[in-house]
Formats: structure tokens, C-alpha cells, sequence
């Protein structure tokens, strides 16, 4: 099995502390993280950690190092409730859902902007709460980023001219092929958690990918659809349930 390393809600707020310490042991082992950056944080929430005044220098210097830096949402705010009607049916609210087209446009674009002002490549997404609509992907294509974070299955695969690396689960499981992605929120990260983390990467550091790697691993073969739509319907009916 590969490991993505994926971080949600990196903006100006957060536990630079923690951070810090994460990027000393990336460094360490050579790990190139793929970083969730919100570019217009509005989440009081996330405003209540310290702010960092020279954050899009950081978020340059990750990306020369080979860190991804993915655009994740706008704001980070939910104004919508999708009510288990989003496109990967995980329910709760949602920054992009049910939002007309255009506006959806608007919002990504603007996202964009701050990056391209701060002289940062985009090239990938994944929405807060993994909540999407057809006009989310719409939108996406429009201002030209086909591949998006989330998803079912056990390797990136392509639908609807887009590319979807999966993330299946809130905690690490062990599979015996494929590709994981993690999904790790800093701001809520105990010093347990970094020590998991540290352990992790100390003993799984030949397993864990960058993005690039990630990416090589994309299949459309008739077994890798199958699996797909196996994992769809097993994680679905999970959370009917549960």
C-alpha cells in the first residue's frame, strides 16, 4: 500500500507550532506532504489559532521543496445544507453545494486569483466536508484544474474528464494494495496524534508517496472500476447506517 499524506485547512491561523514540528520530520525523511490551503480563510473557528503574517512565503517555500499545494474550497464557510444529496453522498454542509454555476465560478476564481498574486501553481482541489455538485466539477474545469482530492477507490481514476484521488476514510487503515490518503486536520492534532504521526512516518517512510507518485498510480482498468464501485456502495451503505 502508498500513503498520500493530505492536510486539511492550512491558512494564516492555525497551530504553526504543530506545524513546524510536522515540517522538521518531513524534511527529515524526505516526506513531500500534499497541503490543503484555504486562500480567503473566513472560518472563526480556524481565526481563533495564530496567524502567521508571512504565510505565501511558507506556502511558496512548500511548493519548491515538491509539496503539493491544493486549493481546499474558498472561504471555509458552509452555507448550504446538502442533506446527503452531494455528489459522494457524505451529507453535512457545504461551501460549494447548491450553489448556482456561476457563483460557484466566482468563488473558485477568486481562490485562484490570491494564489496566482502569490505566484503559486494550482493544479488540484478538494472542497470542505467533501461536498460537491455537478456544477462544482463544472466550475472546476472552466478555470482549468481537472484533478480533485476526494473520492472512491483504491487508486486515482478518471470520470468525466476530471481525475480523482480518493480519500476514503478519517483514519489510517492498513490495505493490502493501492493507495491511501490520509486526511489530517493540525488545529486538532493532540500531541498523541503527532507522536502516531512521527511513528508512522518513522516506520512506513518507504510507503508514503508524494503527489506525483500518487498521481502515477491512476487506473481505469475493468478490475480497479469494480473495486471502485465495490468500496462506493460498502462506504454509502456505512453511512446510512451509522
Amino acid at each position: 500500500m502508498k500513503i498520500l499524506l493530505r492536510f486539511d485547512d492550512i491558512a494564516e491561523n492555525m497551530n504553526w507550532d504543530l506545524m513546524d514540528k510536522c515540517e522538521n520530520l518531513f524534511d527529515q525523511y524526505n516526506i513531500k506532504p500534499l497541503m490543503g490551503v484555504i486562500p480567503h480563510n473566513q472560518d472563526l473557528t480556524l481565526k481563533s489559532f495564530p496567524k502567521r503574517d508571512n504565510f505565501w512565503k511558507i506556502i511558496k517555500n512548500w511548493q519548491e521543496k515538491g509539496w503539493e499545494i491544493s486549493m481546499h474550497g474558498y472561504n471555509h464557510l458552509y452555507n448550504k445544507k446538502t442533506l446527503k444529496k452531494d455528489y459522494f453522498k457524505y451529507g453535512g454542509d457545504s461551501e460549494f453545494f447548491g450553489e448556482p454555476l456561476n457563483s460557484q465560478i466566482e468563488k473558485i476564481n477568486k481562490g485562484l486569483e490570491i494564489f496566482k498574486k502569490n505566484k503559486i501553481k494550482i493544479r488540484s482541489f478538494f472542497a470542505p466536508n467533501h461536498t460537491y455538485d455537478s456544477n462544482t466539477f463544472l466550475a472546476l474545469k472552466k478555470l482549468g484544474i481537472f484533478e480533485i482530492i476526494d473520492g472512491y477507490g483504491l487508486k486515482p481514476y478518471t470520470h468525466d474528464n476530471l481525475i480523482f484521488v480518493p480519500q476514503l476514510f478519517y483514519k489510517l487503515f492498513f490495505l493490502p494494495v493501492g493507495l491511501q490518503t490520509t486526511q489530517i486536520h493540525l488545529n486538532e492534532m493532540s500531541e498523541k496524534d503527532f507522536k502516531n504521526l512521527t511513528s508512522l512516518i518513522k516506520e512506513k517512510n518507504q510507503n508514503i508517496v508524494s503527489y506525483n507518485d500518487a498521481l502515477s498510480l491512476l487506473s481505469d482498468n475493468k478490475i480497479d472500476k469494480i473495486l471502485n464501485k465495490l468500496i462506493y456502495y460498502i462506504l454509502i451503505l456505512k453511512r446510512k447506517i451509522f
